[in-house]
């Protein structure tokens, strides 16, 4: 109101002043917004370096799991190599860079995903994207690991992680979870190193070459048939466990990274 305001203007009036009040909490919410807005931006490239760290730390862990793999690795004698790959096809994508790709961001593209119908969409996830980062361990041209990258809804939100399997896509090396907010102590047991280390050697197809390789429905039983191919349930997770067979039943099948598995063995 320009009729109160003293000869000296707004410095001069009294810090109870209604008019002063309301200018100095908006200014204070725009130097604050403004610091926020630029911490955000600041950090954004470390939250991305951590999450890319964490990442790579899973991949490691799984190759940890094959005896001297991590040596063989770090002195050369192996190569971590990452691939494109055309989910319908199972054919790889040259002209792609796989350090340039982000799998998640083209989910959420509808030009670069493909929405998945309900009755196959098993994962939950809604959509997928066209195509996929794989990882080769490789001795010379043999490939001594496969790492498969899998996502899928559990309890409270989705998991993400990779899948570690024998060249022969026949057993389970690692299953690790680089991210996740299921509920402490629960569902968030999947990243349990006693239970991480309960995937190692399941096998995941039968002699019928049928799926089988899931979460047991409580523990496993060692003299069941079953055992070979399931790991122990999340005690109190139940929807958690079923999340994970869930995922792995849809990213091992035929829309997920079957096709490519099949190239792989030498089907066409």
């Amino acid at each position: 109101m320009p009729h109160d305001l003293p000869k000296g203007g707004f410095l001069d009036l009294p810090n109870d002043h209604p008019v002063k009040t309301l200018v100095v909490t908006l200014l204070v919410a725009l130097v604050c917004s403004a610091l926020v807005t630029g911490a955000a931006i600041g950090l954004k490239p470390y939250q991305i370096a951590n999450k890319e760290a964490a990442r790579q730390s899973q991949i490691l862990d799984i190759i940890h799991r094959l005896p001297g793999a991590a040596d063989d690795l770090k002195a050369g004698r192996l190569l971590l190599q990452a691939h494109i790959v055309d989910l319908a096809t199972g054919d790889y994508v040259p002209d792609m860079d796989p350090a340039l790709y982000d799998q998640r961001r083209a989910a959420r593209d509808v030009s670069a995903s493909i929405e998945i119908p309900i009755k196959q969409d098993v994962a939950w996830i809604k959509r997928r994207a066209k195509y996929a980062t794989v990882y080769l361990l490789l001795d010379g041209t043999r490939p001594r690991l496969v790492v498969l990258p899998v996502h899928g809804k559990g309890y409270g939100s989705t998991l993400y992680g990779y899948l570690g399997v024998t060249p022969d896509l026949k057993m389970v090396i690692g299953l690790n979870f680089y991210e996740h907010t299921e509920t402490p102590g629960l569902g968030s047991l999947i990243d349990a190193p006693a239970w991480r280390q309960q995937w190692f050697g399941k096998k995941i197809w039968d002699q019928g070459d049928t799926l089988r390789l899931g979460i047991a429905d409580g523990p496993v039983d060692p003299a069941s048939p079953d055992a070979a191919y399931q790991v122990d349930a999340l005690t109190g997770a139940t929807w958690t466990s079923h999340g994970v067979t869930n995922l792995l039943r849809y990213w091992l099948g035929n829309n997920g990274f079957k096709p490519y598995l099949d190239k792989l063995r030498g089907r066409s």
